[in-house]
């Protein structure tokens, strides 16, 4: 939050530094609003999402890592956007603009939705502030930031969970068939604290990804060969056996294949995404 609340006072601060009026600064924020309201219906359509960006415009959410630049935000949007249950929707309530006219932020409220593991819809509600500069007299996002409502708790609430109450399901979409996924605590579609196990079959690969967030893996049992780089090489790969630990830092392209039936448990801070470095990698798309 302290990101957010700093955000805003630079955006304040920019808009003000000017001696002399040289705009229509009321139709300015007019056209402004409108910018951000043309913007808001292309949340579920990346592509045109990110024309609205800068060459190097920065997307800072809470919980996640900032980034730059069309195709990293796209990396890091996709796979949400294109999830189950998906939608956002998002209203400028504040706008202003530099006498200048080159410079301007507009700020307001959103709701996220998305889907938790049981398949039921969950929205988030918080706030946003996005900076927006004059490019060949375009307005452009130079940096647009979003926070909670509410804050994420930092911790899980108790369970215990035996070997046969473990319950199973078919991976998700963004993941190959043939595997199964059980969530121990949490809602890994959420920005919270979550465990998940996989179990995967014999030769079971997922090719070269990353995540938003650290992935903290656990090898349960069988055997686990994952490698780091953005094209898979078997010259990378490294055996990890059952009892074996690995973090899978954020933004690390890495990938990994089974030798014999695998299962691993993963805990981290969600939203848990997979994305693929080479999109046509992605099985939801397949």
């Amino acid at each position: 939050m302290r990101r957010f609340t700093t955000l805003v006072a630079i955006a304040l601060a920019a808009v003000n530094i000017s001696c002399a009026q040289t705009v229509d600064v009321a139709a300015e924020k007019t056209a402004l609003l409108a910018r951000d309201a043309e913007w808001a219906t292309t949340a579920k359509n990346v592509d045109k999402y990110v024309e609205f960006f800068t060459p190097d415009g920065t997307v800072a959410v809470a919980g996640m890592p900032n980034v730059a630049g069309a195709k990293a935000i796209k990396d890091m949007l996709e796979p949400l956007v294109n999830s189950p249950g998906y939608d956002m929707k998002w209203k400028a309530t504040r706008v202003a603009v530099a006498s200048s006219g080159e410079i301007g932020y507009t700020a307001g409220t959103y709701a996220e939705t998305t889907q938790n593991a049981n398949g039921t819809p969950v929205t988030e509600t918080g706030r946003f502030v996005t900076v927006w500069k004059k490019v060949d007299g375009v307005w452009k996002v130079a940096e647009d930031a979003a926070g909670p409502d509410a804050p994420h708790g930092v911790s899980s609430p108790h369970v215990i969970v035996p070997t046969a109450a473990v319950k199973w399901m078919d991976a998700p979409a963004y993941l190959p068939k043939g595997a199964k996924l059980a969530v121990l605590v949490g809602d890994p579609s959420q920005q919270a604290p979550f465990t998940i196990r996989l179990q995967m079959p014999d030769g079971y690969k997922i090719a070269p990804h990353t995540h938003p967030t650290d992935e903290h893996v656990t090898v349960i049992s069988g055997l686990l060969r994952a490698g780091m780089g953005k094209s898979w090489d078997d010259k990378l790969l490294v055996d990890l056996p059952a009892g074996s630990y690995t973090n899978m830092a954020s933004q690390s392209p890495h990938f990994v294949v089974t030798k014999g039936a695998t299962v691993v448990q993963v805990h981290g801070i969600g939203p848990f995404v997979v994305s693929y470095v080479n999109p046509s990698d992605d099985p939801s798309k397949q």
